[in-house]
């Protein structure tokens, strides 16, 4: 017989595995809700090629930047990281969660951990201290797309207002919180962990491994020139994905009616952007939805050109991280063969080496 807590967690396997499926549903049918899908496709069909290509490339910059800021980060860890290791790890990570949302994170981690040696703790730290920094970087990039509209951006999308208001007060709490685990350190993680262990052993060796993850995380940014290369790098890629945008739209012929600028793109990217916070797999639906509503509420495109955008952006940006995870996984699997060197997979990465952290 099935005991009562093997149900459970039976049950909150299928919801948990479920309930994205379930969200990409929902907003798919909400984003193409009278929209012609056959124009939107046509469109797709007779799309500029070399604007596709020059998509691409400006695409696979941006993830790159995102690996160099990455590299700054774990200088202190390990000199030299291999950037083919980094880059692989970005794009892995991506590909991931094209199939099961936030799982690309953990994925992405291992793989480098593996790959190069490195303490998977800190490499997972400095993940979240990335990911710290980029919701920091979106929360800014809406409000300069505030500041740069020609109208009222609060009034054209009405639930902006709240997701920043609870954005920024989500960021000053964990600001709050990062200032004390990086002033205090273990004290600090020492006493949080007791007040928790009172309610909960389990939660609070959870809470434990997760502040000790940010300690490390946070200890490998070194120095204010460091830091001052990690902000750098983070506006330069800023800069690229609002670049990446407005390519999207040549892609389409959407410049013939004289809207396209890259301020339109810069509020179009960080506007969709909120997608990421919905768990679907590669944003599928929740980026559909809120780029469409961007196009035609803000700068009066049809809904089938405006369609014909989120598909094919959405599209190339799925089949580009998946087929990178594949041959990413493959290449350096096949180097690694050729040093010696065991070949990692999607489940080797899960064990623990004997000393490995």
């Amino acid at each position: 017989m099935i005991s009562d807590k093997q149900h459970n967690n039976e049950l909150a396997k299928v919801v948990g595995y479920s309930f994205p499926v379930i969200l990409t549903v929902l907003f798919l049918l909400f984003a193409f809700k009278g929209v012609d899908l056959n124009t939107s496709f046509y469109l797709i069909a007779h799309s500029s090629i070399i604007a596709i290509f020059l998509y691409i490339i400006v695409f696979f910059i941006s993830h790159y930047v995102r690996a160099l800021r990455w590299k700054l980060m774990l200088e202190s860890v390990k000199k030299d990281v291999s950037s083919d290791h980094l880059f692989g790890s970005v794009m892995v990570g991506y590909g991931v969660n094209c199939v099961i949302p936030r799982l690309g994170e953990v994925y992405r981690g291992l793989f480098l951990g593996r790959w190069e040696g490195i303490s998977r703790t800190t490499v997972i730290g400095t993940i979240v201290v990335e990911r710290i920094i980029d919701m920091f970087s979106f929360a800014f990039a809406a409000l300069i797309s505030v500041s740069i509209y020609s109208g009222n951006l609060y009034n054209e999308i009405v639930w902006l207002r709240a997701s920043l208001i609870i954005g920024f007060t989500f960021i000053f709490l964990v600001t709050v919180f990062l200032i004390f685990i990086i002033r205090f350190k273990e004290k600090f993680r020492n006493k949080l962990v007791n007040l928790f262990s009172k309610f909960s052993e389990k939660y609070s060796n959870r809470l434990k491994n997760i502040i000790d993850t940010l300690i490390h995380g946070f200890a490998s940014i070194k120095g204010k020139k460091n830091a001052a290369m990690i902000i750098f790098w983070s506006v330069v890629m800023m800069l690229i994905y609002g670049i990446n945008a407005q390519v999207g739209f040549y892609m389409l012929g959407m410049e013939s009616t004289g809207k396209v600028s890259f301020e339109m793109a810069w509020i179009v990217m960080t506007i969709s952007s909120f997608s990421a916070m919905i768990p679907t797999p590669g944003g599928v639906g929740s980026y559909h939805a809120i780029s469409i509503l961007v196009l035609t509420q803000l700068y009066k495109f049809d809904k089938e050109s405006s369609a014909a955008y989120a598909i094919l952006t959405n599209f190339i940006s799925i089949v580009a991280f998946v087929a990178s995870t594949i041959i990413i996984i493959y290449y350096i699997n096949h180097q690694r063969h050729k040093n010696g060197l065991s070949k990692e997979t999607f489940l080797s990465v899960f064990k623990i080496n004997p000393g490995e952290k």
